[in-house]
């Protein structure tokens, strides 16, 4: 990895990772088209980092801002045009993402997409995927040909640029995870976007905790090597934060 595991202390005990000195860091799951969740969550993040003082704050968000819940547009515009005011604010890719960009590239994936979600996010553009399709026309050609009309440069442009991982202290952000013994820069980007039992069921030291989203568990799935912050928010209504500021950890969920 490109993070060492943690050292211990001078008797040999284990130091606790650490968020780095001066910054806050907040950790925003996985969204899926729910814009109510998304603006109180913010708001609760605002409210919490009032008092934050000089250190200086930051949003990570784990990916998966499309697909199932209504709004997904709206979403992408939030994240665009409503920033975290003195936020520093990193914006991961998730396997959502990944595949509407494919679906715009290649409507073969249609049927796969449309099933995990993609409906959702057509109809927060006024794309109904179940109306009749033209005459002669092939229903996933048409339908990835109007979201290529409708959907806005930014917003492509947002989808875009998201990275894939980002690194805190002893913290590394993830969408999905990674695959064990693999260092950071020679991971798949499958893997960083899908993969799951091999990494969720690994219980042996990635040399740092990896903080994930991608697979739903009832809260926040708390374990010695990884956090997992995916608590379904578009059935829940229970969108989560997780809060690193030293060697403290804390949660916000709506």
């Amino acid at each position: 990895m490109v993070l060492s595991i943690f050292k211990g202390d001078r008797r040999g005990q284990p130091v606790p990772p650490r968020a780095p000195a001066g910054r806050r860091i907040y950790v925003i799951g996985d969204i899926h088209g729910r814009a109510d969740l998304l603006r109180q969550m913010q708001d609760m993040i605002l409210a919490d980092a009032a008092g934050i003082g000089h250190s200086q704050p930051v949003a990570v968000y784990l990916g998966d801002y499309i697909d199932r819940g209504l709004e997904s547009r709206q979403v992408l515009d939030m994240l665009l045009n409503e920033p975290l005011p003195g936020f520093e604010e990193i914006r991961l890719l998730g396997n959502h993402e990944q595949a509407m960009l494919d679906f715009l590239e290649d409507s073969g994936i249609g049927p796969a997409w449309l099933y995990y979600g993609g409906a959702a996010t057509l109809y927060s553009y006024g794309i109904n995927a179940h109306a009749r399709t033209p005459e002669g026309a092939d229903r996933f050609a048409h339908l990835s040909s109007e979201l290529a009309r409708l959907l806005p440069r930014q917003h492509l442009g947002l989808l875009r640029e998201l990275e894939l991982h980002h690194i805190e202290g002893d913290y590394l952000f993830v969408h999905a995870g990674i695959r064990p013994g693999i260092p950071i820069e020679r991971q798949q980007r499958e893997d960083l976007l899908y993969i799951r039992d091999e990494f969720l069921n690994y219980s042996d030291s990635h040399g740092c905790i990896v903080v994930h989203g991608h697979t739903i568990t009832s809260g926040p799935d708390v374990r010695p090597n990884r956090i997992g912050i995916d608590t379904g928010a578009f059935a829940t209504g229970r969108l989560t934060c997780l809060v690193l500021d030293g060697v403290e950890r804390r949660f916000l969920e709506t």
